[in-house]
């Protein structure tokens, strides 16, 4: 259902308004679906799933094929609106665009591979097939960071598994999640495969109850996400999480210098730090602490931040004036329990929800950017005598997503990302947000299952054993 029949249909209804973040203007106005609407949505989604299920793996494929040259063809457009959603740069929201298109073009090419049936010898002379079949309605609901990449992600997944799906998108990306269908529809997906609810956290959540939800997926805070899980797990109904993180760069003494600063410096500001496996702490040996330091401070002073329209800016706005409060608010509570600020750190001037590029040293235990996720450009120095003291200090974290590790002795740096470090991903001289080729998740309370790499294609499968005597 449009946004236009929804106002005719829903104009005593409660609504949500968006704010564009550079000017804090009023972008959109949307009404909201209350529960029954969304049970209803729930409902035909479902009875789209008995057909969808029996569609074959070519079919769906041929569907994300176009759905990939949709996202080309119309790439720039919503990178723009991506910028005036959550004030991510144009052409970062390009990347994202082109991320997507990538998404898209694996699942079609190894979603028939992956999710084929296999046979396996038993004892006896007789045969065993392992067959994927599909659950049916899976609930996802997703964050407004990466608004298009966080709902392809899992939705081609299930998709192309032969499961429909309901999707809630944050509130400030709700345009978004409607273009999204549109995409669908328009490369070929049946009506109600992918449908959306306009709707608040607890409308949504009422969902997981909900007989026909078979799953869900949720990327998010670990707070909401302990309560997705904990509602999801009264029903015993999977579940996916991808949570919050503090990923720990380690740079070893034998490090490039040049080149880790560089990236680090990139790992942090892309999308104004608003990442989850955005590199958020720095673990320095002793030996190359001050050169790195030194290097590292001046390149993040040199960071731009403006109008995300502006190709030129480094940064756009942070996507809401309350995450930049609370952003400032744990730097000044960081600064105030001792840490040092080496630069930014000031609530800048002016309109929009802009923050600075901001570097903190000698940060104590019990602060936010010791203890916690800080979601906006902030950088955490630390400095540590030895690698095993820096591998001690990455892992002493409740989160677990992701990482990385400099040294030219690339494979002492791979021993110690197989071996040693406690999160789900780690990259190895280099910085990597997402690959459609490898999985993605993290460990403890960075949550649980894996996207991407085929791992993401079973995760809402029923991995069903037949043994034919």
């Amino acid at each position: 259902m449009s946004q236009t029949q929804l106002q005719m249909q829903n104009d005593n209804k409660r609504t949500l308004e968006t704010v564009n973040p550079t000017t804090g203007d009023v972008y959109k106005k949307y009404f909201l679906h209350d529960e029954d609407d969304a049970k209803d949505i729930a409902d035909k989604a479902h009875n789209a799933f008995l057909s969808w299920r029996n569609t074959s793996f070519e079919g769906r494929a041929g569907i994300i094929v176009k759905v990939a040259a949709i996202l080309e063809r119309d790439k720039t457009e919503l990178a723009e609106m991506m910028a005036r959603q959550m004030g991510k740069p144009v052409a970062q929201g390009e990347g994202e665009i082109d991320l997507c298109i990538g998404i898209a073009k694996y699942t079609a090419e190894q979603g028939p591979k992956v999710l084929k049936n296999e046979e396996r010898d038993l004892e006896g002379g007789q045969k065993g097939i392992i067959t994927y079949q599909p659950l049916g309605v899976i609930l996802g609901m997703q964050p407004w960071n990466f608004p298009f990449y966080q709902c392809i992600r899992y939705s081609l997944a299930v998709i192309m598994g032969g499961n429909t799906t309901v999707f809630k998108h944050a509130g400030l990306c709700f345009e978004t999640a409607e273009r999204i269908q549109k995409i669908y529809e328009e490369a070929g997906l049946p009506e109600d495969v992918f449908s959306v609810i306009y709707a608040n956290g607890e409308t949504a959540d009422s969902l997981i109850s909900h007989e026909k939800i078979r799953g869900v997926t949720y990327t998010g805070s670990a707070r909401v996400g302990k309560v997705v899980a904990q509602e999801a797990g009264k029903y015993l109904k999977k579940t996916v999480m991808e949570l919050g993180g503090s990923d720990a760069y380690i740079i070893l003494k034998d490090a490039d210098i040049d080149a880790a600063v560089k990236t680090c410096v990139e790992g942090r500001v892309n999308n104004a730090g608003q990442t989850c496996v955005a590199a958020k702490r720095f673990i320095i040996e002793e030996d190359v602490y001050d050169a790195f330091k030194d290097k590292y401070v001046a390149a993040m002073k040199d960071v731009t931040y403006g109008d995300p329209m502006d190709r030129g800016s480094d940064m756009g706005p942070l996507s809401t004036f309350d995450l930049r409060d609370r952003v400032h608010n744990q730097v000044q509570d960081t600064v105030k329990k001792g840490a040092e600020c080496l630069c930014g750190g000031e609530m800048p001037d002016g309109e929009g929800a802009f923050y600075p590029a901001t570097v903190l040293a000698n940060i104590p235990q019990g602060t936010p950017a010791y203890e916690d996720e800080i979601f906006g450009p902030v950088a955490s120095l630390f400095k540590v005598k030895d690698a095993q003291a820096a591998i001690d200090l990455a892992n002493d974290h409740r989160y677990g997503l992701g990482g990385g590790i400099f040294s030219q002795d690339t494979e002492k740096a791979i021993d110690i990302a197989c071996n040693q470090l406690d999160t789900g991903m780690v990259n190895v001289n280099g910085y990597g947000a997402a690959r459609p080729n490898m999985p993605f998740g993290g460990v403890k309370e960075s949550g649980y299952g894996r996207e991407h790499g085929g791992f993401g294609l079973k995760e809402f499968m029923n991995i069903k054993s037949v043994c034919v005597l």
